[in-house]
């Protein structure tokens, strides 16, 4: 049976556990659980991370943990009982660990590895303190180290800032708001700024000294050296090295790493310096030999010296390589390291190139013990301390120092009989009173025990050798009298045996028979002479001799005139011993009473380090002197007295306070001093105010506190030896005393008086003096005093410096222990209040303000039960009363006051406004329903009670701002918003009682709600943006304070009434700004507002467009802010529409509601489209969506004008030129050439409308030719141009019309790639709405085909299923819950047929038409109907043609668009072989002329295709057709047919003509290695005729197999657009692409070859194989053949051919390129180089069966019909044909055959022409299209050269023929059957044409204007037609036979009349409302 637990609460899992059984809880190591009951071994709870899932588990999985339960029962929660540190470590870890593991995601490395680097740290210092071993000292070590780790952490990781005391986190509920602001501040302080330090250390570790010449000892001196005062300021560090240059000791580190300690910042310059002197231990000269002298001596080796500023920049952790460097003469050896800082160079060079010395070089910061703390483990190690020479910056009491530091400067020797000079050593010893040599304690420095005696360095040959070494000499203070030094001079030979002979001697006593030491300074000493050690051995006999020149007496002139002299300079750092006499003489008063007046004279002169040296004994020198002579000397013993404790004010000695302090409690023992302390005090007091100087006076009341103290501790002894005695009289003197301060403290003065000063002087130290009054006085008389100290003060003061002061004393009575006591603060609140309240109402001396408010709400606490103390709620009440009001007043002021421009200022301004919020938080906090209702009735007026309540709305939204507290206070924000809302609730009710019905006031009502809505949307509150733990934190404390204020916002809006209409529109942005917080209970509350307005406006105005308005508005820019989601909108819907059901105007309602539903969708999809990275189509699409949406059906102007922009911004980003241009000009349309101003909107600046559209204009024109669509370019020019010459703005129009000049150009000299269109279906139900289930047509980016195109969209969408089939999807599709795309490619319908199907347009410009305004798309696909049979597929094989009619037109503003409508048509087999045979036809004739221009050098191409068409055996070539469709059953069954059948025998009997003509040629052609295949070609083609029962050819067919006129035959219905060489019409040379025929990708082509295999084995190359393209193309001249596409599914190649004169010229020839290669097939420029085109080749694509066939009717008789019948012979072929090697251009193409007549049964008219040469006309006449023979001439076009036409080329068009023919010859003409439409007149050419002339004939016809861009209705201009070009009408030309194909009637509509789409009106452009 499942029992509630008692003690079993709380555990932490040790193993983990699956939770397999039944209700079972997976458990992980770690997890801690809250077990809530237990059954025989379970435990049944829930983890704290995730409260909602309860299960059960082992118990003894579980480690128990003691825990306090709170609200036991059901919400009960548990809490461990355990150290708050653990506690908190455990929960940051967690949360860190989730967050540790995004930073790894995230590639953050770096903070990824210090981040685990420190919480394993914190996991072993947890470890530390759980396991509770340390000590206490340690433990708090620990956890300081432990809170830093944690502090670190959450910064880096950017979590909250912990509030802490102690080291432990602070509940802000159990401290006041201003303790909590504090402590934050505190924190952030610390964290921002780390105070730098003042104390500073040196660390040095010597490693070693490497250079290649060593082999004797070394010794190294480091010191600290001061180059701008030259003097050591540091005594020396010494290290012993080995032969091998290292440490001798090794073992011991405290003998090679030193600290240098306390260093100031001062001595942290460029000019102090590291200096390391280097002595050597051996041989006199360091290169001698070794004898048999073995004396060692210490010689110079080097010095090296590093500045200290250089320690500060470098790297700590590298070690420093210091160079060495030796003096050049040893004379100079004191001073070389002045040298190499001066950088003289001559005096000193490197001891070695290989010499340094290795040292580690680490300045430290901070006081030692604070070092001890942070580097353990190098005090642990050892290391030696080198001090400073003389003290320290601060002195500490209680340091113990006597050191004597003593400098060997130098000597004065003389020659001593000797012929060179002598080397010199000193020996030094110290002695004591009785002669003894003192042990250990003569030091060459630290880092090395002190020794008997020291040895100096040895100058070779010097008789004046500077020295400069320091020594210590660590003396005991007691042994310093008698003691002294004694310097030994020896002269070291380096003859015998190296002996030392001592020659002299010198001493000097350490103190002088009046007990002063050795004064400080150079000493000038005598010398000695002296051979014999003996003679030493008795001091006393030479102590008795003078030891000092300067101390000879002047009779003693034998020692005062000798030559020998030593010099030492000596220093005293003792905190015992004194050098000076005064202070002697202080102190021993009584042996020299008379001198008592003198020596307290002098005791200000004395240097302040001795008076603290000897502190007490100072003072009780001074009270002894009080005691027995007060009345002589009690105002000198008072001065000196004020003097001592004014020196310990300053900084230097401030830390022997605490020594005055104890002398004071433990050993001041003048039980009568008070009387004269009070009597002198006093009268000094009386005469401030007469007084003229108050310098001294100031001196006195500054010591006024340790006066006090003296006096209050002298009256307690009297106290205590009397019993008592004298009490009221010492209360009397006490009351006079402070009468008269406050006599001289009411005087009003000036700021610059010196009694004003002297005031501030006292108030300074006034609230120091409390806690002295408390000993002896009350706690209400202490505070008497202090009120009427205070009170007298006068209130108007001039004295801004007094102002100041007196607010610093009051801040130090607040924060003084009397003002902690109840009783105390009673009496004083008054006083402080009213100082405060004048001056926060001046705004003056706010900061000190602040602090002190603060302190005294600080001291304010409510108890456990939320009650007030009486005597609290009695101070509160107080403090609003005074303060509030003022409080608010002054926040207001501050924060619109303008920031301060200094930092620091600004860090000042900021900090007084977080002081201030956090006492009106404080003060709010502490404040009851009394308070409340006090502070409301205490408003004398309605008017006053509204300033208040505007007020603290005013100052609430200020405490809301992000800016208030930095971004990591959450916890500050935390509780500033619990008081916001307690406030506010509150305040609400009065606003009810007071501001309702007809007191309505509209103001206070929009103040509230404006300030609730705010308080909802602030992000510390937006509880779902933070981790669980925190959330949870957050709801067990607080709650949803976003709900609370929603419900409060709900029952103040019900309370409105009919007032609500006052807030209807404005409040529907702030209501929506709420209901968009993802909190579902708010939403719940909320949403319903809306449907209470949208009743309200209806009852107003009968209908509730504002709402609807207002809420569209609002809806963009908060979703766009990424507010709101799906449930929102799913919320929003059900919620309205259940509320207004039982409405009269549900409809409009409803109506509403689905509007702002639909935005919701697109602003959502459009959200998450925009949070992608890269541009892509689902955001254009997006936009394009959403742009639509708000000008269709919400018309919302403005709107739609800004996505029109962002939608062009996406477009420049995505460099989707053109389309940027469409988007634009949406815009444009909407503006009208007017000066209507517009105002400043988006980037465009306030300007006319006509300036604006001038701008847009210009922008398109740029993105139209950046886009390289110029002809739309071209229109916009035009409109310029237009208004510029309208305007007479000629400058302007000369620039337009050049602009739109050089557009022409490019459009005839530069290439355009051709894109490929894509239809894309997307569906799904997981698409975003504006794709959902929907089919779109996509332009694709250049180069791209279906396989790259396929691939950038799964990449769009990578969740998307590709389908694989092209079939329409079902239902099951449609409502998946997933994503499909199904992708084909698509080919365009060209719109522009008139153009397109003009002959004397280059295919440049129709290009453009191909591509362009596209709106049908066309699709192919080849399925069976019926019975496929088995033996001939054909019979069966049908085309599924499938048109997609787009909405709008492609290009446009996306790059794609919807699928409006579809249209299915099936195309029958028959038609189906029809376009085959005519695409296989044309095929052949493009690759035979393409072989006769020499295009082609290689003839695989044209070998594989014969072959493929011949040699037909897969699927039966033609014979199947003929199987298929010249059956009687066919013909039978299919009567309707007829005339198709008949279309396809035509082709059929006209392809084996066209291939007995390719087999001649291909004769001519082929390499001999290939003549097997074309005789094995040829015999098939035989066995085909006869197949075909061909024995001659019809008339119609027999004319000419290959020439046709233009170069292309127009049997094809589809057109293939020419690429064109850019270069062609300059004439410049270039070699064209061969072409290869595609494959037929879905009908089983009759034309398929059987013999590619072969071919493939004779040629080397598979007809799939790349390599087959992989061939050297030729050079072409002009060419003038238009490439036309069959149906897309089959793509045909036509290729560039040339027809011209012999001779003709250079210029006017061109060239271009043909590719008309599926897109698989396309040869890439790898394959075809092209050197001379460094542009792009533009792909050809096909164009829709709108292009029909059509006639060349402006070619006359002579240009089409051959004249000779001899040339159709093949030898003419070959003797027309030039040589190859001949130039560029000048290829002759071979003659082509005549035509013969019709045979029998033609009703053709052989007619003659008039004219022998004929030239063709380039313009469109309305003549109807007539069809060219298939085999017709070709003719070449001409190039004009002249400047208008200059760059231009021609390709693709009709132009001038120049056939080099007899004019005497005459051509017949066949007939057709159209003999009345006439052709215009031939125009006769010059003799020189056909002789090579270079005269160019200009032509005259003018391009049709372009397509044009606003697909207006406008009407085109009509193009003159020029009276040269125009039609006689008495001419009649011979008729042309009709085309075959117009002969054929039917479905597929092949009649040249299909009918051109209309172009879609666009609405017309809409005024723009001043944009």
């Amino acid at each position: 049976m499942w029992i509630p637990t008692e003690h079993e609460k709380y555990g932490v899992v040790l193993v983990s556990f699956r939770g397999t059984v039944q209700h079972g809880l997976p458990l992980e190591i770690g997890d801690t659980v809250q077990i809530l009951e237990k059954c025989e071994g379970w435990f049944r709870g829930f983890i704290l991370k995730n409260p909602n899932i309860k299960g059960i588990f082992p118990s003894s999985y579980i480690h128990l943990k003691n825990a306090h339960v709170k609200n036991k029962g059901q919400f009960e929660t548990v809490i461990p009982v355990e150290d708050s540190v653990i506690t908190e470590m455990t929960s940051t870890l967690r949360d860190w660990g989730a967050m540790w593991k995004q930073l790894y995601v995230k590639n953050e490395g770096d903070l990824f590895h210090r981040l685990w680097h420190v919480m394993n740290e914190i996991l072993d210092l947890r470890r530390q303190v759980l396991v509770g071993h340390l000590t206490h000292d340690r433990m708090r070590d620990v956890k300081q180290h432990i809170t830093a780790r944690l502090d670190w952490g959450n910064e880096q990781l950017c979590l909250d800032l912990v509030p802490r005391r102690e080291f432990s986190m602070v509940d802000p509920d159990e401290i006041s708001v201003t303790e909590l602001y504090r402590l934050m501040e505190h924190r952030h302080r610390k964290k921002e700024t780390s105070a730098p330090a003042s104390t500073h250390h040196l660390f040095v570790h010597v490693k070693s000294l490497m250079s290649t010449n060593l082999g004797e000892e070394l010794e190294v001196f480091f010191h600290i050296y001061d180059g701008r005062e030259n003097r050591p300021l540091s005594e020396r560090f010494f290290v012993k090295l080995n032969k091998s240059g290292l440490p001798k000791s090794p073992e011991k580190t405290e003998r090679q790493c030193t600290l240098f300690v306390d260093l100031g910042s001062s001595d942290l310059r460029k000019d102090v310096y590291i200096v390391v002197h280097i002595i050597r231990i051996g041989r006199m000269g360091a290169g001698e030999k070794k004898n048999l002298c073995s004396v060692q001596y210490r010689r110079p080796f080097g010095c090296a010296v590093v500045s200290i500023a250089d320690l500060l920049t470098a790297d700590s952790k590298d070690d420093h390589l210091l160079k060495v460097y030796a003096c050049n003469t040893e004379s100079e050896w004191y001073q070389i390291h002045e040298n190499i800082i001066k950088k003289a160079n001559s005096r000193y060079n490197l001891s070695g190139s290989n010499t340094g010395l290795s040292v580690a070089l680490q300045l430290l910061h901070g006081d030692i013990e604070q070092l001890r703390r942070e580097y353990m483990v190098l005090f642990t190690r050892g290391v030696s301390i080198t001090r400073k020479l003389g003290f320290s910056d601060v002195i500490m009491p209680g340091e113990m120092r006597n050191d004597l530091y003593i400098t060997l400067e130098k000597g004065e020797f003389e020659k001593g009989g000797k012929s060179v000079a002598r080397n010199v050593e000193i020996t030094v010893y110290v002695l004591d009173i009785d002669g003894q040599i003192l042990k250990s304690h003569v030091a060459a420095g630290s880092g090395e025990p002190g020794g008997d005696e020291y040895h100096s360095l040895v100058l070779y040959h010097n008789n004046s050798p500077r020295w400069a070494e320091q020594i210590k000499l660590p003396i005991p203070v007691d042994m310093f009298r008698g003691s002294h030094v004694r310097f030994e001079f020896r002269h070291c030979s380096t003859k015998d045996k190296g002996e030392k002979k001592l020659f002299g001697y010198s001493f000097v006593p350490l103190m002088q028979e009046d007990g002063r030491t050795l004064p400080d300074g150079t000493h000038e000493l005598i010398i000695h002479k002296c051979e014999e050690n003996t003679s030493l051995a008795d001091c006393s006999r030479y102590l008795k001799q003078p030891f000092s020149k300067t101390n000879l007496p002047s009779n003693n002139q034998t020692l005062k005139g000798t030559k020998e002299s030593f010099w030492i300079t000596s220093f005293l750092c003792s905190t015992k011993l004194t050098q000076n006499g005064d202070m002697l003489d202080l102190l021993k008063w009584r042996a020299h009473p008379e001198r008592i007046n003198d020596s307290l004279s002098k005791l200000k002169e004395i240097d302040g380090s001795e008076i603290v040296k000897f502190l007490q004994d100072t003072l009780d020198t001074l009270f002894g002197i009080l005691d027995e002579s007060s009345q002589r000397y009690g105002l000198k013993v008072f001065d000196s007295l004020v003097h001592i404790i004014n020196l310990l004010q300053d900084s230097k000695f401030q830390h022997f306070k605490p020594v005055m302090d104890t002398y004071i409690e433990s050993h001041f023992a003048g039980a009568l001093s008070y009387r004269d302390l009070i009597k002198v005090l006093k009268w000094y007091v009386d005469r401030i105010v007469d007084a003229e100087h108050q310098d001294h006076i100031q001196q006195v009341l500054k010591a006024s506190e340790y006066i006090f103290k003296y006096i209050i501790q002298s009256r307690r002894l009297f106290s205590l030896a009397t019993g008592g005695q004298n009490e009221e009289e010492f209360r009397v003197c006490i009351h006079e005393l402070f009468m008269s301060i406050r006599f001289f403290l009411s005087q009003e003065n000036k700021s610059t008086s010196p009694v004003a000063q002297t005031q501030a002087v006292f108030l300074r130290t006034f609230p120091a003096v409390y806690g002295e009054l408390l000993k002896i006085f009350t706690v209400r008389e202490v505070a008497g005093f202090v009120r009427e100290t205070l009170g007298t003060l006068p209130t108007a003061v001039h004295a801004d410096c007094l102002e100041a002061v007196k607010l610093q004393c009051i801040a130090k009575t607040v924060e003084s222990q009397l003002y902690i006591n109840p009783e105390s603060r009673c009496i004083l609140l008054p006083v402080v209040l009213r100082i405060l309240q004048a001056h926060m109402q001046e705004q003056r001396d706010l900061v000190m303000c602040a602090r002190i408010l603060t302190s005294m709400l600080s001291l304010i606490k409510k108890e456990e039960n939320g009650t007030a103390e009486p005597v609290v709620s009695e101070e509160v009440e107080l403090i609003v009363e005074s303060l509030l009001g003022v409080l608010l007043r002054t926040i207001l002021e501050i924060s619109n006051r303008p920031q301060p421009a200094g930092p620091a200022m600004r860090l000042q301004f900021q900090d007084v406004t977080g002081e201030f919020v956090a006492c009106l938080l404080a003060l709010l906090r502490q404040m009851s329903d009394r308070h409340y209702q006090q502070l409301l009735q205490a408003f004398s007026s309605k008017d006053n009670l509204r300033d208040f309540l505007l007020q603290i709305f005013t100052v609430f939204r200020i405490l809301i701002r992000p800016e208030m507290f930095p971004k990591d206070w959450t916890v500050m924000r935390l509780v500033t918003n619990n008081v916001i809302i307690t406030t506010v609730l509150y305040l609400s009710d009065a606003l009810r009682k007071n501001f309702l019905n007809d007191k309505f006031d509209y103001k206070v009502w929009d103040s509230y709600f404006y300030l609730s809505v705010i308080f909802i949307n602030q992000p510390c509150l937006q509880l779902e943006s933070f981790s669980p733990s925190k959330r949870k934190k957050i709801l067990e404390k607080y709650g949803d304070m976003r709900v609370m204020m929603g419900c409060e916002i709900f029952s103040m809006w019900q309370n409105l009434g009919e007032h609500k209409l006052n807030f209807i529109p404005a409040m529907i942005g702030p209501f929506l700004e709420v209901t968009l917080v993802p909190q579902p209970d708010l939403r719940n509350v909320m949403i319903p507002i809306f449907h209470d307005m949208m009743d309200w406006e209806q009852r107003r105005s009968g209908n509730f467009k504002q709402v609807e308005a207002k809420l569209i508005d609002k809806l963009d820019s908060l979703m766009s802010e990424g507010k709101g989601d799906e449930t929102y909108r799913e919320l929003f819907n059900s919620i309205l529409l259940k509320k207004i059901e039982r409405e009269t105007w549900r409809e409009s309602g409803i109506s509403l509601i689905a509007t702002v539903t639909r935005l919701m969708e697109r602003l959502l999809d459009y959200r998450d489209c925009m949070k992608l990275g890269e541009v892509d189509g689902k955001k254009i699409g997006c936009t394009v969506s959403l742009l639509n949406f708000y000008k269709t059906e919400l018309n919302k102007e403005e709107m739609y004008i800004r996505y029109i922009h962002k939608l062009y911004d996406l477009h420049l980003k995505a460099q989707n030129y053109t389309e940027a241009s469409y988007t634009l000009l949406l815009y444009d349309e909407l503006l009208e050439w007017s000066d209507r101003p517009l105002r400043e909107f988006l980037n465009y600046p306030m300007q006319s409308e006509w300036q604006r559209k001038e701008y847009l204009h210009l922008t398109i024109v740029q993105n139209f030719d950046r886009g390289k669509c110029w002809e739309n370019g071209i229109i916009l020019c035009r409109e310029l141009a237009d208004q510029y010459e309208s305007y007479y703005d000629y400058r302007n129009l000369s620039k337009m019309r050049m602009m739109e000049a050089s557009l022409y150009d490019k459009i005839m000299d530069q290439q355009r790639l051709e894109p490929e269109f894509f239809r894309v279906g997307f569906y799904g139900k997981k698409f975003p709405f504006f794709l959902r289930n929907k089919e779109f047509v996509c332009r694709g980016h250049d180069y791209e085909r279906l396989e790259a195109f396929q691939q950038r969209m799964l990449n769009e969408f990578p969740h998307a299923i590709a389908m694989q089939h092209v079939n329409q999807p079902d239902q099951t599709i449609y409502q998946a819950d997933a994503q499909y795309l199904q992708i084909y490619a698509v080919t365009p319908i060209p719109e522009s047929q008139d153009v397109l199907q003009r002959d004397g347009v280059p295919d440049n410009i129709k290009s453009f038409y191909k591509f362009n305004h596209i709106w049908r798309f066309r699709y192919d696909r080849p399925f069976h109907k019926g019975t496929k049979d088995k033996e001939n597929e054909f019979k069966s094989l049908w085309v599924e043609r499938t048109t997609l009619t787009l909405v709008q037109s492609l290009p446009g503003i996306s790059r794609w668009f919807e699928v409006e409508k579809r249209e299915l048509v099936e195309v029958s087999p028959l038609e189906n072989a029809i376009e085959v045979i005519e695409n296989k036809n044309l095929q052949l004739r493009t690759l035979i002329t393409q072989c006769q221009s020499r295009q082609m050098q290689n003839i695989n191409p044209l070998t594989m295709c014969l072959n493929g068409v011949i040699d037909a055996a897969v699927n039966g070539g033609l014979a199947r057709y003929q199987e298929a469709f010249f059956a009687k059953d066919y013909i039978m069954n299919h009567p309707e047919d007829g005339e198709k059948i008949g279309r396809l025998r035509e082709l059929m009997f006209e392809q084996a003509h066209i291939l007995e003509y390719g087999l001649a040629v291909h004769e001519k052609f082929v390499p001999q290695d290939m003549r097997p295949l074309h005789k094995k070609l040829v015999d098939q083609f035989h066995l085909m005729k006869s197949s075909l029962g061909i024995q001659e050819f019809p008339a119609y067919v027999r004319a000419s197999p290959v020439h046709f006129t233009n170069g292309s035959p127009r049997t094809c219905r589809n057109s293939v657009p020419n690429i064109i060489s850019p270069d062609g019409g300059r004439g410049v040379a270039r070699r064209s692409l061969p072409s290869y025929p595609a494959v037929n990708r879905y009908s089983s082509s009759s034309l398929s070859s059987q013999a590619s295999n072969e071919v493939s084995n004779i040629t080397g190359q598979s007809e799939s194989s790349d390599e087959v393209f992989n061939m050297q193309p030729s050079p072409s001249t002009s060419s003038l053949s238009s490439n036309h596409s069959a149906s897309p599914n089959v793509t045909s190649s036509a290729p560039s051919s040339a027809r011209g004169s012999p001779q003709m010229a250079e210029k006017h020839k061109h060239s271009r390129e043909n590719a008309c290669l599926s897109p698989r097939e396309r040869p890439v420029s790898a394959i075809f180089p092209n050197p001379l085109d460094p542009a792009q080749r533009a792909p050809c694509h096909q164009i829709g069966d709108t292009t029909l066939p059509r006639s060349d009717p402006n070619l006359s008789a002579p240009d089409k019909v051959r004249p000779t019948p001899s040339s159709w012979s093949l030898d003419s072929v070959k003797e027309g044909a030039p040589s190859f090697s001949d130039s560029f251009g000048k290829l002759q193409c071979p003659p082509v055959p005549p035509r013969p007549p019709y045979s029998a049964g033609s009703s053709a008219k052989n007619m003659r022409s008039q004219s022998p040469v004929t030239s063709r006309s380039p313009q469109k006449t309305t003549v109807p299209p007539f069809t060219p023979s298939p085999t017709e001439c070709q003719s070449t076009s001409l190039v004009s050269n002249s400047p208008v036409l200059s760059g231009s080329y021609s390709s693709g068009i009709s132009s001038l023929s120049r056939c080099s023919v007899s004019e005497a010859s005459g051509t017949e003409l066949p007939a057709g059957d159209h003999p009345s439409h006439p052709l215009p007149p031939p125009t006769t050419l010059p003799n020189s044409v056909s002789s090579s002339s270079d005269e160019p004939i200009r032509r005259e016809n003018k391009t049709p204007p372009p397509y044009s861009v606003y697909e207006r209705n406008n009407p085109r201009r009509p193009v003159p037609l020029p009276h040269s070009l125009s039609i006689p009408p008495q001419t009649d030309p011979p008729a042309l036979p009709p085309k075959p194909h117009q002969l054929r009637t039917g479905s597929m509509k092949l009649d040249g009349t299909s009918d051109p789409r209309v172009p879609r009106p666009r609405p017309l452009p809409r005024k723009v409302s001043q944009l």
